[in-house]
């Protein structure tokens, strides 16, 4: 790489990590907390025919959700299908205190991750823990989230 490509780089770089302040990064966190707490409290109740259906508004049409056990699902329909067959009445979804961190994504939205347990909706036993990644868009229409990634399951200890 010669000076002149080193010199581009880095000043990409610095341009790209610099247009977002601490504060600016903390604000959005918790913007995008308060998302991550509607979206899994309808996920905690799709039970209900409504609180799955505001669950499923939050998600583009053409997600793309990977699960590193389950698998890829290509869009919401699918994807909310999935969750009514294998989630609703069976599990709940909790974060793991401290775990949630929110990233800008310049010109389109923002990253979110963190860990999550998962819960017997019966006995209220959380055996199950993943890690996740969100990829959200800030549309006219508000957020939604365009990528998922749930992976790394493992027991809760």
């Amino acid at each position: 790489m010669n000076n002149v490509d080193k010199k581009s780089l880095s000043m990409f770089f610095l341009l790209s990590i610099s247009w977002f302040t601490p504060a600016q990064e903390s604000v959005l966190t918790e913007q995008m907390l308060v998302l991550d707490e509607a979206v899994f409290a309808n996920f905690n109740a799709c039970e209900n025919p409504d609180a799955l259906a505001k669950h499923a508004s939050y998600f583009a049409e053409d997600v793309e959700f990977y699960h590193d056990n389950g698998g890829v699902t290509w869009d919401r329909a699918s994807m909310i299908a999935n969750t009514k067959k294998y989630v609703c009445g069976k599990f709940t979804r909790q974060l793991v205190a401290g775990s949630f961190a929110a990233h800008p994504i310049k010109d389109y939205g923002a990253i979110t991750k963190g860990t999550h347990v998962f819960c017997q909706s019966g006995s209220k036993v959380c055996e199950g823990k993943a890690d996740f990644v969100m990829v959200w868009h800030n549309t006219d229409d508000g957020w939604q989230i365009t990528r998922v990634l749930s992976y790394g399951h493992r027991n809760n200890d």
